[in-house]
């Protein structure tokens, strides 16, 4: 049976969030208004770390960061993002772990919240070739600034990895041989449902669980 790894993103393998770097990232190149938005990222960002709000609340508000721009265009933009912003808040200890577990001979994934676009570049960055993101909606060659399909976050994380093991050909049952590391109260959901969660940097919502739990904590070095 393939042994599946599976990582969040955000605050776990990234010591940042993607979407408020991105959000901070447009606002330096003047794609953004700085005055009216700003402030809603960053009430957005809180909303999140609170579980608050809503996946469709959450997603929809970074999807509309897209709207009307053509993913080809925007392709140098999202390269700048990566190699100034992204890939040097990716600590080793991260890049470690994501090695050990393609060494050991495991299958890994990056599940996250954030939408594909946005993250594609990342995953293969870290070498990762499975992905499973938030998907945003392309009409005519351009963004509409909505998403599609299932949102990747909460429990919407374990209906889309069911749907992946589907697509794969691989049994609903490798999720309890799955590992899954995450920072986040918000992943409750999808740590639950696999067989070795693991608590990284965690939350105080997630680390109380972990501890209850006997989950393991892992404390990296950033």
């Amino acid at each position: 049976m393939t042994r599946l790894a599976l990582f969040d993103l955000d605050h776990t393998l990234l010591s940042g969030d993607s979407d408020v770097l991105w959000c901070e990232f447009l606002i330096a190149e003047g794609l953004l208004d700085r005055a009216e938005f700003e402030p809603r990222n960053r009430r957005m960002a809180e909303r999140y770390a609170l579980g608050v709000a809503t996946p469709a609340e959450f997603c929809g508000f970074y999807a509309q960061t897209l709207a009307g721009a053509r993913p080809d265009a925007w392709q140098p933009l999202r390269e700048r993002f990566l190699r100034g912003v992204v890939a040097p808040r990716i600590p080793a200890a991260a890049r470690a772990l994501v090695d050990g577990h393609r060494d050991a001979g495991d299958r890994v994934v990056l599940s996250t919240a954030t939408n594909r676009y946005l993250v594609e570049l990342t995953a293969l960055d870290l070498g990762i070739d499975d992905l499973i993101a938030t998907e945003v909606e392309v009409v005519d060659g351009a963004f509409t600034g909505r998403n599609t399909g299932v949102l990747n976050m909460r429990e919407g994380k374990v209906e889309r990895l069911r749907q992946w093991l589907d697509a794969q050909g691989l049994p609903l049952t490798s999720m309890a041989e799955a590992s899954f590391y995450s920072d986040s109260k918000n992943d409750l959901p999808l740590l639950q449902a696999v067989g070795r969660p693991v608590a990284v940097d965690p939350d105080a919502v997630l680390a109380a669980h972990a501890s209850r739990e006997g989950w393991p904590v892992l404390r990296l070095a950033r």
